[in-house]
């Protein structure tokens, strides 16, 4: 049976929101935009998106025009739209994409925030390792940092994917493609207290768990969870930035690409298919260079 509309949308929300981190406005912004179309959908007695095709979606994007909405709140609808339905189409929610062939104009990309060494590490040492919960937390955190993993790739890592003594572990992306992802010291060590010290004590008699990362009921850990553990640790350590856990992994990148490393490396580690994704990196660090220059050239 294929999904409603109503009820991809929900479940697009939540990703949007625990998987790339956005923002209340951006989030706010996408609905309103998806919305919109969804009364379109429902103006033409369409209540699934599998029955929407490339020619609706030329006809939707006409009435917009006709509408009289500028250049770049059409741009806005299409990049909503793609985004939508390339989530639909990676969760195998739809057979084809009707939108896949839509060029959205080009426009500026915001750059993600990225943390700085000192605000890392301020992060990373706010959980109180002299509690259980603690120690589970500061593994999670250190684990994200040290390897640039995906919310949804740390709650599905099993204790089968994970190597403490090679000092690797095995994660399931995007398309169920396997990357192994080297593990630093200081994140192996947490990892491997947590481990013996703590995830012995979170497990449940009665339920058998194969995740990595239990809470207190001994059940696996949900993208939500991931998203409060790091919204109070930001806070405790007194960063005011939007931090969510897709922020580890842009700074993981660009602390990466700062170091020296190369870019193919860091797009194997990322797993992204095309290297363009990780090329915006570079254009972070350029920033933070001229920022720097700026700041402390004494004739910038």
């Amino acid at each position: 049976m294929s999904v409603t509309h109503d009820i991809a949308l929900q479940k697009f929300k939540q990703f949007i929101m625990l998987e790339r981190g956005m923002s209340k406005n951006s989030i706010d912004a996408y609905m309103l935009d998806l919305r919109r179309f969804s009364n379109y959908l429902s103006e033409h007695n369409i209540d699934s998106p599998t029955e929407v095709t490339p020619t609706l979606m030329t006809e939707y994007i006409q009435q917009l025009q006709d509408l009289g909405l500028s250049s770049t709140s059409i741009a806005r609808n299409i990049s909503s739209l793609k985004q939508y339905f390339n989530y639909l189409d990676q969760e195998g929610e739809i057979s084809s994409n009707p939108i896949a062939e839509f060029k959205t104009p080009t426009l500026d990309k915001h750059l993600p925030d990225v943390l700085s060494h000192d605000e890392m590490e301020r992060i990373l040492e706010s959980p109180d390792t002299s509690t259980l919960l603690g120690i589970r937390d500061r593994s999670m955190l250190e684990l994200m940092y040290a390897t640039g993993i995906r919310v949804t790739e740390l709650v599905t890592l099993k204790m089968e994917h994970v190597n403490t003594d090679s000092g690797f572990i095995h994660v399931y992306g995007k398309g169920n493609k396997e990357r192994v992802l080297p593990v630093g010291t200081l994140a192996l060590l947490w990892l491997d207290r947590y481990i013996w010290d703590a995830r012995p004590r979170f497990m449940n008699t009665r339920k058998k768990a194969d995740a990595v990362y239990l809470n207190n009921r001994g059940s696996g850990m949900t993208r939500m969870s991931v998203w409060n553990i790091v919204k109070k640790y930001t806070t405790k350590a007194g960063i005011r930035k939007h931090v969510h856990p897709h922020t580890f992994r842009h700074t993981f990148a660009t602390h990466l690409l700062d170091g020296g490393a190369d870019l193919r490396s860091i797009q194997e580690m990322l797993g992204h298919s095309d290297i363009s994704t990780t090329q915006r990196y570079t254009h972070m660090t350029k920033d933070y260079l001229k920022e720097v220059h700026e700041t402390f050239h004494p004739r910038a």
